[in-house]
């Protein structure tokens, strides 16, 4: 089953990451919390964090969340682990882009919702602050292109991590004509990372994104 958005985030009401991650922190019956943080705690129309937990993560951001719970891990997650475990880490987090969840990113909300947004970097800085030198996959494929708010997400992120001494990698081989970072799902298990420095690849994103706006 996927997940087509019941409506635009702006219609919910979303509690804080702050007020989210109190609340799943606390013991669940659905799943171990010793093993997984996964914030909101339960299956919402967003979604900040699904983590397994460790003390040297590889911490992979993706465009937005589809179906992965505790348990229930979606392929792009399987491969995710896989790939996590491979190059010497002992688990995950996976974030992404945007929170909105949804199977097909075409179903994505066209407006970002600015306070959902912000409650996402809450949660980007929360995970990095675990980490005395987080390590950081950039794996959202060409998919960023989809909305025109993606691009701003990621260069904020990239802004964000500088301030955690945050090292980036990409996984399999970027495209041709932009450098966009390969996607997880159909990447070998023994795939290595390869270090990424994006300066001229946000540079080049965000005026895209900028001329687009134009049109």
């Amino acid at each position: 089953m996927g997940h087509i958005p019941k409506s635009d985030t702006s219609a919910l009401e979303i509690p804080s990451f702050k007020e989210a991650l109190k609340e799943a922190l606390v013991p669940k019956e659905e799943y171990e919390v010793e093993k997984w943080l996964y914030v909101p705690c339960k299956y919402e129309e967003y979604r900040y964090i699904l983590a397994t937990r460790g003390k040297n993560p590889l911490i992979c951001i993706g465009i937005n969340p589809s179906t992965a719970r505790p348990g229930a891990l979606d392929n792009t997650l399987k491969s995710v682990e896989r790939i996590a475990l491979h190059n010497g880490y002992d688990s995950f987090v996976m974030f992404n882009l945007y929170a909105q969840r949804a199977t097909d990113p075409d179903s994505m909300e066209r407006e970002q919702n600015l306070y959902l947004h912000r409650q996402n970097m809450e949660a980007f800085r929360y995970i990095l602050g675990q980490y005395r030198q987080p390590h950081v996959w950039a794996a959202w494929g060409a998919i960023i292109e989809k909305r025109g708010y993606l691009a701003g997400c990621a260069a904020e992120m990239y802004e964000i991590g500088g301030e955690y001494g945050a090292k980036w990698f990409t996984c399999g081989a970027r495209s041709v004509k932009k450098g966009h970072p390969h996607h997880p799902l159909y990447l070998k298990k023994d795939s290595p990372l390869d270090p990424f420095e994006p300066e001229e690849y946000f540079d080049l994103l965000l005026k895209e994104a900028e001329k687009k706006s134009r049109k």
